[in-house]
């Protein structure tokens, strides 16, 4: 088992950020391996076009704190990259490091924003669902690459942590393409698990000074949590979240894959921990999307008979608020299974053919869909 290193950070004030990952470094040795000549990628969740407030993307106090180490320690080819949803264009990364921060953060620290749009395939024969992935090219191009996640509960994964992160490795609009193929929950946390084998980060960093809680990753609420995190294993670390959002390791889909395959514990006290002392949040809010099992109380020769139906009428499914919806068509851009339209200058969704994977829900820019359960769900 791999360190998990945890900081007590009370709030994004520069300097408590630069002490915060100044200690990260320090416990876990890293300034060993963090050498000048290398090309470091900072990999930070720039999920959307939104200011650092709203509690969506990674803090830019952090990114800026990992520059400023990095530089102390000689490292002066760094380049902030990240492929949000939606078309993976210039203009798009533009407006995304503006609001996100990042561009005052290359303009102050002299560090490169990724504008390269260019994808390449790599192979990983060894996957056990997904044997290869297009990424972008300053994943591929790079010597060390650091990601920068942000604590978020997931409509979908149920856990937005270390691994979810490196689903921002993949183009844009190609991230749907991998909804369709996997629309089942265990299925597609297998798929974030063989990424992560792809890209292999060096280390990550989990910004859980501020987290979200309900409905994430991007229409949730925020909570306090008072927490940097930082480990070599992605799959640790995504433990060690786990409990600190009071969520069991056998609904995450991500942990259990990567248990089954030998890379973590399914026990979060497993987890070797260093610095301060672990918070946990036991009143932390789930993701509505988190419905019951019901499937468990059928009898297995009559589950392909009966899962459409429970399917059909109680997983619950991404609604549009009309009033809020501004026809911007984010969310039909994202569909991938192509089932929403707008019109009359608001989004519409076809119930018959969505495959519940909340990316509507996920890239909504306004908030305008909400996640609706069956109220027999609240019983």
């Amino acid at each position: 088992m791999q360190l998990v290193s945890i900081q007590h950070t009370a709030c994004y004030e520069q300097k408590v950020i630069d002490e915060s990952v100044d200690a990260h470094f320090a416990r876990l040795h890293l300034d060993e391996i963090c050498k000048p000549g290398i090309k470091v990628v900072l990999k930070p969740n720039l999920l959307m076009k939104r200011a650092p407030e709203e509690g969506t993307t990674a803090h830019p106090a952090l990114v800026e704190a990992v520059v400023r180490h990095l530089q102390s320690l000689g490292v002066t080819d760094i380049t902030i990259a990240d492929s949000p949803g939606g078309v993976y264009s210039k203009p798009l990364l533009t407006g995304i490091y503006k609001a996100t921060g990042m561009e005052d953060i290359a303009r102050r620290r002299n560090v490169k924003l990724n504008e390269n749009i260019g994808s390449t395939y790599v192979s990983n024969p060894n996957g056990v669902i997904c044997k290869g992935f297009d990424l972008i090219n300053p994943i591929v191009e790079a010597d060390f690459i650091i990601s920068i996640a942000k604590l978020k509960t997931h409509c979908m994964a149920g856990l937005s942590g270390a691994v979810k992160n490196l689903f921002g490795c993949v183009p844009g609009l190609m991230k749907p393409e991998f909804h369709w193929r996997y629309p089942e929950e265990k299925d597609f946390c297998n798929m974030l698990v063989d990424l992560c084998e792809t890209v292999k980060p060096d280390i990550t960093f989990v910004d859980a000074v501020v987290s979200m809680e309900g409905d994430g990753p991007s229409s949730g609420s925020l909570r306090e949590t008072g927490m940097t995190f930082c480990a070599a294993s992605p799959y640790e670390l995504d433990l060690a979240l786990s409990k600190v959002i009071h969520r069991p390791t056998e609904q995450t889909y991500t942990i259990v894959n990567a248990a089954e395959r030998g890379l973590c514990s399914m026990s979060p006290e497993d987890v070797k921990v260093c610095g301060d002392p672990l918070l946990v949040y036991e009143d932390f809010k789930q993701p509505r999307s988190k419905g019951i099992d019901f499937m468990a109380f059928v009898p297995a020769p009559l589950r392909p008979v009966v899962k459409p139906a429970v399917n059909r009428l109680l997983t619950p499914r991404p609604q549009v608020k009309k009033s809020v919806c501004i026809g911007c068509g984010k969310c039909a851009e994202s569909c991938p299974a192509k089932t929403i339209r707008i019109e009359d200058r608001k989004a519409h969704i076809y119930h018959e053919n969505c495959i519940k994977c909340y990316c509507c829900h996920e890239m909504c820019p306004v908030k305008a869909i909400h996640v609706r359960r069956n109220p027999i769900l609240n019983l």
